[in-house]
């Protein structure tokens, strides 16, 4: 049920800001209201589009004057849903999508509003590129605050651990600059604390060269080779350089690995090194211990790796996620992982393990928010479909698998991979963070965001 808002209260509005107010009886309302996560279905009182960084104050003004939940959008990609709220304020940050690099420097600087897509094509031209996601469509702020999972990791780490500052909004209006020097818990804890602390309106990163042609590779296999394939990955990775990131897939075939209608394991490949003879050669180490079913190994522009899975993806989708580190891939993992595979007979639902280790892993373990530096593998378990009556035994399916895995996992979570109906640190999963960890980010909340006005998102509840 939508609050009354007074006439002029929200002509105060569209007079204080430079972007567009947009009300539920309006043309655009629709659009507006849509998030890529189709099973987030809300309507919210009011939107702003806002048309720059100054309109962020008049809107959090307005959200609290009127006691109105508050929803920041960026790229509008998360699956929980937090970009938008059901009859409160959406502020949506994705006009503001400017990139610039300084390649002596070698620094990129980001508006809020910016995807992946729009960083790789202005980094691109330099021959550098920002350790991000995956898929292109993914907005760099969300990805950025909980910490930027990518094609990246192992040779430059998160997205948290490139980022050398960003400009932030307050709950109260007040614009600072959180870096190194400047309000350094508060830039501790927007790396892996994700969005309670404040509206970041830009990030400046530090960007890697990048060759103009990157290695890739896809290595497929069948259900019948799975467990070979994965005890052979699992002792190759063991000497992989940092240069080689890895991330396997096990979902139900696309068109051009078509093998029936089996579910797929698939090792996906990218080397960010100009030597691409040497990464090959790290590839026919595999491929000899695991020989697969179906290989493709060819040199990309980044650009083409950073979207080949955008398809798979599409905006509009329901989904359904959950997510687990694993310490281990012995006999005991394995096992489930595989019977957790052979269970899928649908497209558009499978997991993810991402291989970490390398750059990720020398980060300190209390440098960053973010929960863990130890796991060597991250599991992300997903589910996309289309028609709500599956929804039932797809979100069952996704459910499964993570239960499946417990005993392989520590308990600490990716805030980016999880759905809406996870706890993070409402007293009831301190593991996802830890102790420690979780008392420093309650103690930033209490001093940045008292009043939990930045709430839509994994609360960090603050304790004043």
């Amino acid at each position: 049920m939508f609050p009354e808002l007074p006439p002029d209260a929200v002509e105060d509005l569209r007079t204080a800001v430079a972007g567009t107010v947009i009300l539920p009886d309006e043309e655009t309302y629709e659009t507006a209201r849509n998030v890529w996560n189709g099973m987030i279905d809300v309507r919210p009182a009011l939107i702003v589009r806002a048309g720059s960084a100054k309109d962020i104050a008049p809107v959090l003004d307005f959200a609290q004057l009127w006691g109105l939940p508050l929803a920041v959008r960026g790229g509008g990609h998360n699956v929980a849903g937090n970009g938008t709220v059901a009859d409160g304020v959406v502020l949506d940050m994705g006009a503001l999508n400017d990139v610039s690099v300084d390649a002596g420097a070698g620094t990129v600087t980001v508006q809020a509003g910016a995807t992946i897509g729009n960083v790789d094509l202005a980094t691109a031209p330099y021959g550098l590129a920002v350790p991000l996601g995956v898929v292109s469509g993914t907005g760099v702020a969300g990805l950025t605050l909980g910490g930027g999972v990518g094609w990246l990791t192992r040779t430059g780490g998160l997205s948290i651990d490139n980022l050398l500052g960003a400009d932030v909004v307050t709950s109260d209006g007040e614009e600072v600059r959180a870096d190194a020097d400047q309000h350094p818990e508060l830039f501790w804890g927007l790396r892996g604390g994700g969005g309670n602390f404040g509206v970041v309106t830009s990030f400046t990163f530090s960007a890697h060269p990048l060759p103009a042609q990157v290695l890739t590779g896809n290595l497929v296999y069948g259900n019948m080779h799975w467990h070979s394939a994965l005890h052979a990955y699992d002792a190759w990775t063991a000497g992989l350089p940092d240069e080689m990131t890895t991330i396997i897939s096990c979902l139900v075939p696309i068109e051009e690995w078509d093998m029936g209608d089996q579910p797929l394991l698939v090792i996906g490949l990218a080397w960010a090194d100009p030597d691409q003879e040497a990464g090959a050669a790290l590839i026919r180490q595999l491929t000899a211990a695991a020989p697969p079913d179906m290989e493709v190994v060819e040199a990309v522009p980044w650009s083409e790796w950073q979207t080949a899975m955008d398809s798979t993806f599409p905006p509009g989708s329901r989904a359904y996620w959950k997510n687990a580190n694993i310490d281990r891939l012995d006999d005991a993992a394995i096992d489930a992982l595989v019977r957790a595979g052979c269970e899928q007979t649908w497209r558009g639902t499978g997991f993810d393990i991402h291989h970490l280790g390398g750059a990720y892993g020398r980060v300190s373990e209390d440098a960053t928010a973010f929960p863990t530096r130890d796991a060597p593998y991250w599991l992300n378990i997903y589910g996309f479909w289309q028609d709500p009556a599956d929804d039932a035994a797809r979100t069952a399916f996704v459910r499964g698998v993570a239960k499946a895995v417990e005993p392989f996992s520590s308990g600490a979570q990716y805030v980016n991979f999880m759905g809406a109906e996870d706890p993070v640190a409402q007293g009831t999963a301190p593991s996802v963070y830890g102790t420690d960890k979780l008392a420093r980010l309650t103690a930033l909340k209490n001093a940045y965001d008292p009043q939990n006005l930045f709430r839509r998102n994994h609360n960090i509840v603050p304790s004043t």
